[in-house]
Formats: C-alpha cells, structure tokens, sequence
C-alpha cells in the first residue's frame, strides 16, 4: 500500500442475470447470490485464482450494498458472501445501504481507500432478494399487548414510519413519480416510448452477445439472461396498461417503471498495483464522483446535481460524455434528468436499463458501473457517467475515463 495518492481503477465487473419477484431466483438466498459473484470475481482474477487462498490474501477489503437488511442478508452480508465463498477469513468485509445506490455507495467508498493509499485490491458489489425480502412485526411498547399487531412487508419503500416525517416526504415512490412528472412536463407518450425502447435494447444486447462477459449464471437454475426482458414491447402495448398509484389523471403503470427483482453484482476495483495482483488490465479509472440530495418526493431528480458535480470534479464537460448509464428506476424520472442534463438520448443506456433489465436495489449500482465500462471498452470512446437515484431524496455518480480510449 502506499501513504500517496494513487488513482482508483476498475479492473472487472460480473453480475448474475436478474430474476423477477417470484421467479427463477426467488429460491436463492441473497447471501448465496453475494457469495456467487465473490467467488466468480475470484475466478475471473488469474493470478488471484491461481495463487488459491494465498491470493486472496491480497484483498484488502469486500465492500458491498445492500438495502434491505432485515432478512437472510442480514449481519452484514459483504462478510457472510466473503465466507460463504471460502476466502480467508482474514479477509473485511462491510455492508453499505444507501437503497438503490448501495453499490455505487461501495465503489465510491473503495475507491477513495485506494485514492489515499489504505487499499490495492478492493472487491466491491450488491445483492437484493426482493422476493425473500420479509415481513417484520415491530415490537411494542408495552409487554403483553391487547390490540391487533400489523406486520411490516420490507420488500420497498417506506415502512414504520416516523410520526414526525412530513407527509408531503412519506408518499409512495410511485405517486413521488408523478408529482415529478407533473412538476417537469413529461408525457404518457414519452414515458411509454422510452419504457419499449429500454426492452429492444436490452434484448438487442443480450443477442450481440454483449452481457456475455458481464454475467455469471446462478447453477442449478434456469435462467441464462434477465427475466423481466419483454422484446416485443412497444410504446402501443404499453400505452393500453392501466395506471397503478393514481386511478385519475395518473401516467406511472407497471410498464414504464422499473420491476422488483432479485440478483447480485461484484467489480475489481484498485490502484496500478492491482494489476500485478489481479492478473487483469484495468477497463477504466474512477475520475469523478458526487452525492446529491433534494425533496424526498423528488428523489427521481436527484441524479441531476449528483452527475453535473461528478463531471465537474473528473475536469470534463457535457460535450466530453460519450456514454450514460442511468438507472431506470421509473420512465419519467430518467427522462426528467436527461431532460435536464440536455443530453443526446441515443448514448443513454444503449444496451438497455432497469426498466428491462430490473432492479434489485442493492446490485443496481455496480450493474450500471460494470456495464458503462464496457460500453467505453467496446466503443473506444474516452469518458461516461453512471447514476442512479435514490429514495428518500439522494443521487449518486461515478465519472469513468476509458484508460485504452482510442
């Protein structure tokens, strides 16, 4: 390790392919997904892999995200994955929830480790069980209570709520999306268009092959691409969906926002000395990286700030981005950002967003870094963004600068 500054790399990232809620991955405990792509990460790292647990022994630290936290993935699941997939118990391992951010949160985290010379090796990543996601009965006040007891579905949003939040702050993500749609003047029309495209892309990706060194199959399951995936979705078929959070004048349905999932992502991130270590070459360095808040009714905007302070930090511009990965988390808000940002919407997700894809909350963040880098690996092109927004009003981004830009 080094006591000066060292630049932050990404080296490799993998994530399984996301299963919908109730499906293929419903089965699988969250913390076995997490321990799935530790160990993949370790495979896909030759020097790592071939040195055994000797290897291992390099990793300074396992970050990785999560939101939810209540169930099987509870005590801290970056540390359970780490053991469950037979690395040295010598080996840290932490756990960071910033909801839908979480495991961007853990490549920023890893990266100004390395940035200060604390760390070479950084394995970071996220998992969510949306499916497995459980019911809580909170404890009463009082002992031996009289009255009927409610249990709390921990699956998403908000939950065992603080009498004392604003109530403007509390309503559902959904209803909070079409508060934002109202306030930014974004259509049925559009929300629907760019929900179909987001479909044909990720369908279009996954036949070019291009997730193929991006995921990792879950074994003894049937499931070799995402499984929220619809190809044949057009702006027409979903244009006819009923609207869910609002009965009158509402716009947001389950068409043109993103799906519940479950799945797990994981990268390499680490100095120059890394590479020694890995046995890998680095895709990209972490040039920039900013966390925003606004309103939490608005928390779809919050993107905005967070990516606009990102690139100034990396010394870029607009005009310098080539690439976008925004979490879809629904049509609207996407569209609200790009709205904002005036960005060319065709360098946008190009092999397809949540939307499609899906969004198991806490892997979500490391699926857009990992995908962004080999978009800019597979384009040539020099600098991309990825973000994400996050509930209760937070975004975040990551600047990354192609290190082999042609």
């Amino acid at each position: 390790m080094s006591t000066q500054y060292q630049d932050a790399y990404l080296y490799d990232a993998v994530r399984t392919p996301f299963g919908k809620v109730g499906g293929a991955l419903a089965k699988t405990r969250p913390d076995d997904l997490a321990a799935l792509v530790v160990a993949e990460s370790v495979k896909r790292a030759p020097k790592l892999a071939a040195a055994g647990a000797s290897g291992a022994e390099e990793i300074d630290e396992v970050v990785f995200g999560n939101a939810n936290g209540a169930g099987e993935e509870n005590r801290n699941v970056a540390r359970m994955a780490t053991l469950l997939a037979g690395l040295p118990t010598s080996i840290p391992g932490t756990t960071v929830n910033r909801l839908c951010g979480s495991s961007l949160d853990a490549a920023i985290i890893a990266s100004r480790q390395i940035n200060v010379g604390e760390a070479d090796v950084m394995l970071i990543g996220g998992v969510e069980s949306m499916s497995r996601a459980p019911w809580v009965l909170p404890k009463t006040e009082r002992p031996f209570p009289m009255h009927n007891l409610e249990l709390a579905n921990t699956t998403l949003g908000w939950r065992l709520i603080n009498k004392n939040m604003p109530k403007e702050w509390t309503v559902s993500l959904g209803e909070a999306t079409e508060q934002l749609r109202e306030k930014y003047g974004i259509t049925r029309e559009r929300m629907d268009e760019f929900a179909a495209n987001s479909h044909q892309l990720a369908a279009k990706a996954w036949d070019e092959g291009k997730y193929d060194n991006l995921t990792v199959q879950v074994p003894d399951v049937d499931l070799t691409r995402d499984e929220t995936i619809r190809p044949d979705s057009t702006a027409e078929s979903l244009s006819s969906l009923r609207t869910v959070f609002r009965k009158e004048n509402g716009m947001v349905t389950a068409g043109n926002a993103s799906p519940m999932n479950d799945g797990a992502s994981a990268a390499w991130l680490g100095s120059e000395k890394a590479s020694d270590i890995l046995g890998l070459q680095p895709l990209a360095r972490i040039a920039g990286r900013a966390a925003a808040a606004n309103e939490p009714q608005y928390f779809g905007y919050a993107p905005v700030d967070a990516v606009n302070q990102a690139i100034e930090r990396a010394g870029i511009t607009w005009k310098d981005i080539a690439a976008v990965e925004l979490n879809e988390a629904f049509a609207a808000q996407s569209l609200a950002c790009t709205d904002a940002w005036g960005v060319d919407t065709s360098i946008v997700n190009t092999w397809g967003g949540a939307i499609a894809i899906g969004h198991p909350l806490g892997a979500s963040g490391a699926r857009v870094l990992g995908t962004l880098a080999r978009r800019l690996e597979a384009s040539g092109d020099r600098w991309g963004v990825a973000a994400l927004c996050i509930g209760v009003g937070q975004g975040l981004a990551v600047v990354l600068e192609n290190v082999n830009a042609r």
